[in-house]
């Protein structure tokens, strides 16, 4: 019995690792990286939760998607993924470089800059989503998915934590030409892998946003999504800020960053996979969101005065910000899967990704300019409540399934 991929699938994979990695460590140095950087230069954190606007693309990428899929789709010609993404990543890199060069003072300049990134990367994402699931057979379908999973860990090891290392010894721009590199790198790549593909049917259908939001297991989906991103997601862009004022220098919070992305986020990836194959999804959220719990709980007492060792509230607020994460957002993604329209993946899958990413954006402002207004921990304690309410809230919707006389298929989160 075959155990891993095929020989011939070797650049399909190796291509999808490439662009999760590049994609990511866009993500990273923009989300995890940059807050903790500015924070070292004494920005107030209300203006750091300014950077939850270059969400916005994510969040709102589902309006283009479809234009951009029947361009890459177009019936009778080969597929044009490698095109997409040369031409996205070569915004991208020269955005970077823009914003290497720019500097951060004053910050809005490079902020626009950075929106051009995330306007071309998110853009590429489509394509590169799409190609994924047009080129990797039955068999390879857990592989790529192993490529989108740990690409995206590994990518924000590199752009959360490598980056601030590369800040702390050669400065801003220097760092942040040296990703640009990587990423050029990365996606020439992808570009390559993708080259060649076979021609789509002249009847091939196509893709709609409307056929998605008609669909009613697509709107209930999307209620469940938006509580549990708001649950565990609420402290994610705060993590950063409260190391560097326990006192950690930016080059050791660079470090715990990448140790906690690119160890404790794969770690939580696997166990999430392995809790949701065993005990399924919604069992899986309810846990998650438990632990999201206690943990904001641990760090709002700490915050507020409880003596506590600092190990003790770095170790909570990494667990929190990347395997606890990846432990949830594996069981929400699975979900998303299954919700998700074979004959138009890209357009469904998308959509549940955009409204991550629009919550993602309203919580990070929003987190913002509460932390600076009440302070961590009555901050910290918001989020250890929301988590606690929204785990309530799926722990009843499964024991009432369950007592209704129904149960999780296969993973699957019965209506």
């Amino acid at each position: 019995m075959r155990t891993g991929p095929s020989k011939g699938s070797f650049a399909i994979l190796s291509g999808l690792w490439a662009a999760y990695v590049a994609q990511s460590v866009i993500g990273g140095l923009t989300w995890g990286g940059l807050p903790a950087v500015l924070r070292d230069q004494g920005l107030p954190l209300d203006h750091i939760g300014l950077l939850s606007l270059l969400i916005a693309p994510w969040a709102l990428k589902f309006l283009w998607a479809p234009q951009v899929e029947r361009w890459r789709l177009t019936p009778g010609a080969a597929p044009r993924s490698a095109v997409i993404v040369l031409i996205a990543g070569a915004v991208s890199v020269a955005g970077l470089a823009l914003t290497a060069m720019l500097g951060l003072n004053p910050l809005l300049p490079a902020l626009a800059c950075l929106m051009l990134v995330a306007i071309a990367t998110s853009t590429a994402d489509i394509a590169v989503d799409g190609h994924a699931v047009g080129v990797l057979s039955r068999a390879q379908l857990g592989w790529g998915n192993a490529a989108q999973v740990g690409g995206a860990y590994v990518g924000s090891a590199i752009g959360g934590g490598l980056l601030l290392v590369l800040v702390s010894a050669m400065g801003w721009r220097l760092a942040v030409l040296t990703l640009a590199i990587l990423v050029a790198g990365l996606l020439g790549w992808f570009a390559w892998s993708a080259r060649s593909a076979d021609r789509v049917a002249e009847t091939a259908p196509e893709p709609s946003l409307h056929k998605a939001l008609a669909r009613r297991d697509i709107r209930r989906g999307m209620v469940l999504t938006a509580a549990f991103v708001i649950a565990q997601k609420s402290a994610l862009g705060m993590l950063g800020p409260f190391l560097i004022d326990l006192g950690l220098p930016l080059g050791v919070v660079g470090l715990l960053n990448g140790f906690g992305s690119l160890v404790l986020g794969l770690v939580g990836a696997v166990a999430g996979g392995i809790c949701v194959r065993r005990f399924g999804i919604a069992t899986t959220m309810v846990l998650a969101l438990g632990l999201q719990a206690v943990l904001m709980a641990t760090l709002a007492c700490g915050a507020m005065g409880m003596a506590m060792p600092q190990p003790v509230l770095i170790g909570t607020a990494l667990g929190a910000g990347s395997a606890l994460l990846a432990f949830g957002f594996t069981a929400l993604y699975a979900q998303f899967m299954r919700w998700s329209d074979a004959s138009q993946g890209g357009v469904d899958f998308t959509l549940f990704q955009c409204l991550d990413g629009g919550l993602s954006m309203v919580l990070g402002m929003a987190a913002g300019a509460i932390a600076q207004w009440a302070g961590f921990g009555t901050f910290f304690a918001i989020c250890a409540g929301l988590a606690l309410l929204v785990g309530m809230a799926v722990l009843f919707c499964l024991v009432l399934n369950a007592g209704g006389g129904h149960r999780e298929a296969k993973g699957r989160v019965v209506p």
